[in-house]
């Protein structure tokens, strides 16, 4: 019988660590969105982001669960029929945007810190993603899972020493910075292009079998995820504006606080988020893939899973490689963006709305 955790907490630490790597993880995403607005507008954009997320997933997850859709093929069947073949066309393209992101930063955070070649970053997360994904969804969710209560641990601790070594710059930007325009804005495209990722959370969505379950797994899920951006986003005032010149704003701050101990822990977990992120994203490609082996009474070859992996990997760090980290979140997220806005929140709260109510609750 499925345990608290994985009805309730499980989908939201599955969908933090989806989203992580590609969302906030180094801080240039944050930047990219939300520095515009100031830091009281940025508070205001990421509070937005949250309640949009939370209330998806909630009707995200109780249509997975009435209608046994724990694949991204059978979920937009659900909701866009025929033209589910538009959402695998952006997702895949989503898929390797977000990789290629993770991997230069892979690369330039051991660069940055420790002079070694970027391409053993880079090839150091394509082994690990390769290994977790051969071994299937339920080492995978033990792995999220617990990464993701190592990730709370270490930005809870990241804060706390920023405010105890530059607190006072923290609390001057919040004090003499105005609410700038936008936020709205900035909080509607996060988590836009973020809610592109809920196919990596649906196999998950197993362990839920009531209604009560899956909305309030939804509700908490927003928060889960978006916690740790907002302790991240609140640090990173104590260097506003500047910040925004950097590539990896984590690594400028971790060098601020000159605590060589803390910086290779909390970079090993950062690297950690880099791995999750992506076995997440690819795992999802190959539970669609063994459904249709299924539907064929097959049974996909498990030597396929990493091969799979290694694939889309490969195809996202040449692009990673020719474009780096800047270029890719400033450029590549907006037009996608409003692409899964129109195939997943649009068809999500008519065609599937529609389902939810029509259905009964247990």
């Amino acid at each position: 019988m499925p345990t608290f955790f994985q009805r309730y907490l499980l989908p939201g630490l599955i969908y933090q660590s989806v989203i992580i790597a590609g969302g906030y993880a180094t801080g240039r995403e944050i930047v990219e969105f939300f520095f515009s607005s100031g830091p009281l507008g940025g508070l205001l954009g990421i509070l937005v982001a949250m309640i949009i997320w939370s209330v998806s997933l909630a009707a995200c997850f109780e249509l997975a669960r009435i209608t046994k859709s724990f694949d991204y093929q059978t979920y937009f069947n659900q909701t866009l029929g025929k033209f589910s073949v538009l959402f695998e066309i952006a997702y895949m393209l989503q898929i390797i945007l977000v990789i290629s992101i993770v991997g230069a930063a892979s690369g330039e955070l051991l660069e940055e810190n420790y002079g070694i070649a970027a391409i053993w970053g880079t090839t150091t997360m394509m082994v690990s993603v390769g290994i977790l994904v051969f071994f299937g969804s339920s080492i995978i969710e033990k792995f999220l899972s617990a990464w993701s209560i190592l990730l709370y641990l270490a930005y809870a601790a990241f804060v706390i020493m920023c405010f105890n070594v530059f607190g006072d710059k923290i609390t001057n930007t919040f004090a003499s910075v105005p609410v700038g325009d936008g936020w709205f804005m900035g909080g509607l495209t996060y988590a836009g292009y973020n809610l592109a990722t809920i196919p990596a959370v649906l196999f998950c969505i197993r362990h839920i079998s009531t209604r009560k379950e899956a909305i309030g797994a939804g509700l908490l899920a927003g928060p889960i995820a978006m916690i740790p951006a907002i302790f991240f986003f609140v640090a990173m005032m104590g260097y506003y504006p500047e910040i925004t010149e950097q590539s990896l704003p984590v690594n400028y701050l971790l060098n601020v606080l000159d605590v060589p101990a803390f910086k290779i822990i909390f970079e090993i977990i950062l690297f950690g988020t880099f791995i999750e992120t992506s076995t997440a994203l690819i795992h999802s490609v190959n539970e669609r893939i063994a459904v249709t082996y299924e539907r064929k009474n097959k049974h996909m070859p498990r030597i396929m899973r990493p091969a799979i992996a290694l694939g889309v990997l490969f195809m996202a760090i040449v692009l990673a490689t020719e474009f780096g980290v800047i270029n890719l979140i400033s450029q590549g997220y907006g037009t996608l963006t409003y692409v899964f806005i129109i195939l997943i929140i649009v068809p999500l709260f008519t065609i599937g709305m529609w389902k939810i109510i029509k259905s009964k609750p247990q």
